[in-house]
């Protein structure tokens, strides 16, 4: 029982730990990465489609991604849903193919995504200790209804608390990568 309730609290951490990278990972920095155009939706084929999956986005050089449609029809609708996202992204098209140029970030603009991150940061470490409350209260419902000791209830919270740790440090180690990435000029 103890066991179940650790593993299922160590999967949902691990699962905020990744929820935490997809979030950062949208963060824009200053070089160019297709994860940026993630949250970008195009209507193709009747439906809001993510663009990954009616495109093709690789990374031409640093500063600039390429975006190549499988259905070449669906350019101009590429080309308008990424000037409409609120990513501030202006792309050029050139037949098939559509560039978008990365603008250098000012350090007003690192200092705001920076705040971004943090945020971002600070939900998934109040997701995990979430997990670790929900995991404790399993707990304590154990030891109120006899079917585990108090000495085990303690040791189960004592290695609940340790496995939080390390998750709220992975949380931090990702931040502090962030911000480095956003920093850099």
């Amino acid at each position: 029982m103890i066991n179940d309730i650790k593993k299922d609290a160590q999967e949902r951490m691990g699962k905020s730990i990744e929820a935490l990278g997809r979030n950062l990972a949208a963060i824009r920095t200053g070089r160019a990465h297709p994860s940026i155009l993630d949250s970008v939706k195009v209507p193709a084929w009747g439906s809001e489609m993510p663009l990954n999956q009616v495109a093709a986005i690789t990374v031409e050089d640093a500063r600039t991604l390429k975006i190549v449609a499988h259905d070449k029809n669906l350019s101009a609708a590429i080309e308008k849903a990424i000037l409409t996202s609120d990513l501030g992204l202006n792309p050029s098209s050139a037949g098939t193919t559509i560039r978008v140029p990365m603008p250098a970030l000012t350090e007003e603009t690192r200092k705001g995504y920076t705040k971004q991150a943090r945020g971002v940061a600070e939900d998934a470490k109040v997701s995990v200790r979430n997990v670790r409350r929900d995991a404790l209260a399993d707990l304590k419902k154990l030891a109120k209804d006899k079917e585990i000791s108090e000495d085990e209830e303690r040791r189960a919270a004592d290695e609940l608390q340790k496995l939080t740790d390390k998750f709220i440090a992975e949380v931090d180690k990702a931040l502090e990568i962030k911000e480095k990435d956003l920093m850099a000029v």
